[in-house]
Formats: C-alpha cells, sequence, structure tokens
C-alpha cells in the first residue's frame, strides 16, 4: 500500500514538474513557464526591456525594471550601482532576496541573463529567465497584457556574493595564473583592435565569442555537447578559475550563464568594469 501511494505521489509531481522543467536549469521555455507559473503562485515576473518596449505588450503580472537602470551614469558605462541602491531597486518592484524571480528580455538573452547575474552577485536564492520567444509562448498560451502591474514593495538585504565578480586586480592576477583563463567575449575584431570600438585586448586573454554559445542570434543556447566541445578546445576546463568580460559586462553574462548553468563550471566570475574600465585605468592592451 506504501509503495502505490509513493508511485501515486511521485507520478504527480511529474505531472506537476515535467522533466523538462529540470533539465535546462534556470532556463526555461515558454512550456516549462506555464507549468513552473503553475506550481509556484508567488515567483515574480521580471521584464527587463525598456519602460517603453514593456507599455506595448508584456507577459500578465510581470513587473519592469530596465536593464540600464541598474548602471552607473555617467562615470562608467555599465558598470553596477552600489549594492544597496540595486537592493533598494529591486526592493520597490516586488523582489526580495528570496523572492521566486524568472526574467525575460527581448529575445537576445543578453539583458535576462546580465540582470540574473546582478540578483545573483546580490544574493538572491532563486533565479530564473524565460527566452522570449512568441511561437512557444503562444503555444503555451502565456497571457499578454498592456497593463502595468500592481507592485508590493518588499525589502531586499543584500548579502553580496563576491565569489562571482572580478575586479581589476583579479583579472590580473588571472592572467598570471596557469590556473586560471580570461575570455573577452566580444566580437572578433573587438578583441582584435580591428574595430573603431576597440583598441585590442587584455594581454593573455583568449576569444570565445558570446555568440559561440547560442545556436542563432535570437538567443536560444547551443546544446551542453557544443558548448562543452567549444570549451575544450580553448583549454577552458572546471578546474581553472574563469573570469569573462566584454565592453560593459552584458556580453559575458551570457557565457556566464552557459558555464554555471549547462556545463556547472563552479568558478566563474564577470569582470564588471570589463574593457571600458580596463581602458579607463590605462591599463595595457594587445592586437
Amino acid at each position: 500500500m506504501k509503495t502505490l501511494k509513493f508511485l501515486f505521489v511521485f507520478a504527480l509531481v511529474l505531472v506537476v514538474f515535467p522533466a523538462s522543467v529540470f533539465a535546462h536549469g534556470d532556463c526555461l521555455s515558454g512550456k516549462e513557464y506555464a507549468a513552473y507559473k503553475k506550481a509556484n503562485k508567488k515567483h515574480v515576473i521580471l521584464d527587463v526591456r525598456s519602460a517603453k518596449d514593456y507599455a506595448k505588450m508584456h507577459v500578465m503580472k510581470a513587473v519592469n525594471i530596465h536593464h540600464m537602470s541598474l548602471y552607473l551614469e555617467p562615470q562608467l558605462d555599465g558598470m553596477l550601482k552600489p549594492a544597496a541602491e540595486l537592493a533598494s531597486i529591486f526592493g520597490k518592484k516586488g523582489i526580495g532576496k528570496d523572492t521566486k524571480v524568472v526574467i525575460y528580455d527581448d529575445g537576445s538573452s543578453k539583458y535576462s541573463t546580465r540582470v540574473y547575474w546582478i540578483l545573483k552577485y546580490l544574493g538572491a536564492t532563486e533565479v530564473k529567465i524565460l527566452h522570449k520567444n512568441m511561437t512557444q509562448w503562444k503555444m503555451a498560451r502565456i497571457p499578454l497584457t498592456r497593463s502595468a502591474s500592481p507592485v508590493k514593495k518588499v525589502v531586499f538585504t543584500p548579502e553580496v556574493n563576491k565569489a562571482i565578480f572580478a575586479t581589476t586586480d583579479d583579472v590580473k592576477a588571472a592572467l598570471k595564473n596557469p590556473n586560471a583563463v580570461v575570455i573577452d567575449t566580444r566580437p572578433v575584431e573587438e578583441f582584435t583592435g580591428t574595430s573603431e570600438k576597440s583598441k585590442g585586448h587584455f594581454p593573455g586573454a583568449i576569444n570565445i565569442v558570446y555568440t559561440d554559445v547560442l545556436k542563432s542570434k535570437m538567443g536560444f543556447f547551443k546544446a551542453k555537447a557544443g558548448v562543452e566541445a567549444l570549451m575544450q578546445k580553448h583549454g577552458v576546463t572546471k578546474d581553472k578559475e574563469v573570469i569573462l568580460y566584454c565592453n560593459t559586462g552584458i556580453f559575458a553574462a551570457i557565457t556566464y550563464f552557459t558555464l554555471k548553468n549547462h556545463l556547472g563550471y563552479k568558478n566563474v566570475k564577470v569582470y564588471d568594469g570589463s574593457y571600458k574600465e580596463w581602458v579607463a585605468k590605462n591599463n595595457p592592451l594587445k592586437k
């Protein structure tokens, strides 16, 4: 009798939490989000696009925080505001440290993964991203609306996770460490300094373009095997410290999400200041 009861409960769990929900870690498809939403009534769905885009159409009950509002201006474009200020911004939108959060952006995965990393840096305990794919959303019957959602403010008490945040000094140390690798995730022309946007890369860094971990420019992630092969090709292994950078930390967040989520790398950091801070501090570059 106990065995039958256990099998019934287990079957019920599989119905409520399909295997596909767990298959991709913190990355949800439209179908997976529909299941997640039913099982987690009190989660917050977060739209990180501009207020203008949010007003045109958004997921029902979504709150809006434009990712650009989280950065310092005009000191260094893309660098994070202080942790307390960031926590206040999230708290005003009903997001606390232990709130279950699902983030989506314009479908590129650039901004959802960036805000994912920011929340993880602040100590958020459960954060996921929802890929914006309108075909999937329609099939999963995810409701959309133009109406703004009511927000109940909460207190977000940050517990800063320094283990995923790299400083300029951390980068310099990693470049000298044979057990560490610094990855420039920008396009090749920026890495080589043949673009107007860049004069080169950090001496000793390697180039793995952020789009190489995606199936397409539409933000779909490659399968685990494909990303593993890519990292092995460049000698990036789980036993090494990995520091990622780009121009302002946005592209790097995509690769961070992939390494942590799909490959299970433990020691991965994003250099928040990235190229812009490195150059502002008059550090050397190589073409």
